[in-house]
């Protein structure tokens, strides 16, 4: 990078490395090409290390030096509208103006609500140049929850788009009037137009003399958790953040400017908004935007768009594999697909059906202290630590207890280390010393939040770690692999239960086109037994169905319910939202799907109508 100092990276010792040098591991083992797993942690080693030594600019002042060097290449492009990387730096400069002009400061808050389009970067990189907060809304919410994401910011604007003006409409009764409200396009409103303003603001270059640059600590963004249990919460990111994300993703894909990043994920979310469009730009690559994901779609797309690269998320692969074939799902130009949550399941079918000649996948959180990156392409594994990184990104597995919800403590109050592939929830050490600033946890606006996301006197007396909330195990080379989420995994017959793996067997019965799985309270027993609710078609037979549980799972792990529903809500991070389906439960009187129950005397699923359901709240039931 134009910033960084080439010598430096490899000549001092390494703060990430310690005793080892940059310069030692430069060199790859014989047969070692550019793209081995060794080569991408070098790159992402090189290109962090400035920023992680704090001699780096902050990602919209970078925009500058990048618009000085690639011109007119194209830097975000959609269906109807293109930035190229001239003048995106113009248009965060316009908008770093236009919140001067407004008397906008270091640390206050402004709302972004706006669906994917390159207008979207140039609004939040302009606002945070000068040390506005901004605050990424989902752009799904609507009413009191939209106001919720909000007001626990404490704004002081909120721009939102024409074509979304209704929904901030809907729920500015809520909101204190004291916000103000600016709209960006053309629409049925009758707010001030901030496009329009920010049009007669200069392009050039801000200078020295009108604003005061924002730490590279400081706080840049508030990007929002998915909300699949509870209302959203915002997770401050900061610009060390920013450039942190960009720059080691660009080294472990090696961006290149021949790259075309298709993304179709929602720019509100840290995948989408910062990863694949980060790393991307600083590589001089171009990024393609979509509002949004369309299986039909998709591989037109990235074929016309020439894409060399896409980011995934949660479900997406998975949607891809059941879809109908096409011809484009093979004829395009990809090197590399990089994201998270693509299930061991479907790994080696995703890949070989498409012709992905490498998948990136990797583990992180947008507030988490840590990250594991599956560099080899190990199916189903979601990463690991190197062994020279291991005192950088120190992580740990502790048994959990899912009756109290936390990590099990022994007689002296520590918690315990799990075994090789022993399941428990991941934890990562928080450092706020200097030179592990990527260990730092920088929480949520809320400071509740943020205290419940921490854990005390874990290992020794005084050590503070992050809690993930991640259930996993490790083998004995040292990957990962994720196991459920706490919460998701409920206890039932004295065992605890995997809602990933019952979700795995489920899917793989030809019947069942989506599934979500989730544990429910039953009269007179202890734990939660196991629901779920299924989107099926044409092949599925209830008979055969329970003969393929019966087959694959043992038999406290089987759903003691079934519910068919037509659809199942997913976040806009393709999350299913199954709280609210766990809080339905399985009353017919309450819920107009058809319901089931596994019925012990005659082995199959019987209809659960309102006479069994009776019957079953008395607690005699044998289940």
């Amino acid at each position: 990078m134009p910033w960084a100092n080439s010598d430096s990276q490899t000549g001092a010792a390494c703060q990430f490395c310690g005793d080892i040098r940059l310069r030692d591991i430069m060199t790859p083992p014989s047969g070692e090409n550019a793209n081995s797993p060794l080569q991408a942690w070098v790159r992402a080693l090189q290109m962090t290390a400035p920023i992680e030594r704090g001699s780096a600019p902050t990602l919209p002042v970078l925009i500058d030096t990048l618009g000085e060097r690639f011109g007119a290449r194209p830097a975000l492009v959609s269906a109807d509208a293109s930035l190229s990387y001239r003048s995106l730096a113009d248009a965060v400069n316009r908008h770093a103006r236009w919140a001067l002009e407004q008397g906008l400061v270091a640390g206050d808050v402004v709302c972004l609500l706006m669906p994917n389009c390159p207008d979207y970067m140039a609004v939040w990189l302009g606002l945070t140049r000068v040390g506005v907060i901004v605050s990424l809304l989902n752009t799904n919410l609507t009413g009191e929850v939209l106001a919720h994401s909000i007001n626990s910011v404490a704004p002081r604007y909120v721009i939102v788009a024409g074509v979304l003006s209704r929904a901030l409409r809907a729920a500015r009764a809520h909101i204190p009037s004291t916000v103000q409200c600016w709209v960006h396009g053309p629409g049925d409103h009758e707010l001030p137009r901030l496009d329009l303003e920010v049009a007669r603001m200069p392009a050039e270059k801000l200078t020295a003399a009108e604003y005061e640059p924002p730490a590279l600590g400081d706080c840049a963004l508030y990007i929002y958790t998915s909300g699949t249990t509870g209302l959203p919460k915002a997770a401050n990111v900061s610009h060390l953040r920013l450039m942190s994300w960009s720059h080691w993703f660009a080294g472990l894909m090696d961006t290149q400017p021949s790259d075309r990043m298709y993304n179709c994920l929602p720019l509100y979310h840290s995948v989408g908004g910062v990863v694949a469009t980060g790393a991307t730009l600083v590589g001089g690559g171009t990024v393609v935007l979509r509002e949004r994901f369309s299986a039909t779609d998709f591989w037109k797309d990235v074929v016309e768009e020439r894409c060399t690269l896409f980011q995934y998320i949660g479900e997406l692969c998975r949607y891809l594999v059941g879809s109908p074939r096409q011809a484009e799902e093979t004829q395009h130009a990809l090197r590399l697909c990089c994201g998270n949550g693509l299930r061991a399941d479907i790994w080696e079918q995703f890949r070989e059906r498409f012709r992905i000649p490498r998948i990136l996948e990797y583990y992180a959180a947008t507030e988490g202290s840590f990250s594991l990156y599956n560099c080899e392409g190990r199916p189903g594994a979601i990463g690991r630590i190197p062994p020279f990184l291991a005192h950088r990104m120190p992580v740990a597995l502790v048994k959990f207890d899912p009756a109290s919800g936390a990590p099990l403590r022994n007689e002296a109050g520590r918690c315990v280390r799990c075994d090789v592939n022993e399941t428990g929830e991941a934890l990562g050490e928080i450092s706020n010393a200097s030179g592990k600033p990527s260990s730092r946890f920088e929480g949520y606006a809320d400071a509740e939040a943020s205290r419940r996301k921490l854990l005390r006197d874990v290992f020794a007396q005084g050590d503070t770690w992050y809690r993930t909330g991640d259930l996993m195990r490790k083998d004995h080379h040292g990957y990962f692999y994720f196991v459920d989420r706490v919460g998701e995994t409920f206890r039932w017959k004295g065992e605890n239960v995997s809602t990933t793996q019952i979700m795995a067997v489920i899917t793989d019965y030809p019947g069942v086109s989506d599934a979500a799985v989730y544990g429910v309270a039953v009269p007179g027993a202890d734990g939660r037994a196991g629901m779920a609710a299924l989107v099926i078609n044409t092949k599925f037979d209830l008979g055969t169905f329970r003969q393929h549980l019966a087959t694959r799972l043992p038999d406290y792990a089987r759903p003691l319910f079934l519910r068919l529903v037509p659809s199942i809500d997913i976040t806009g991070t393709f999350k299913l939202r199954k709280q609210d389906l766990a809080l339905q439960g399985y009353d017919p009187d309450q819920i107009a799907d058809d319901l089931y129950l596994d019925d012990k005397r005659c082995q199959g699923y019987v209809r659960l109508d309102t006479a069994l359901a009776a019957h079953l709240r008395t607690g005699k039931l044998r289940l």
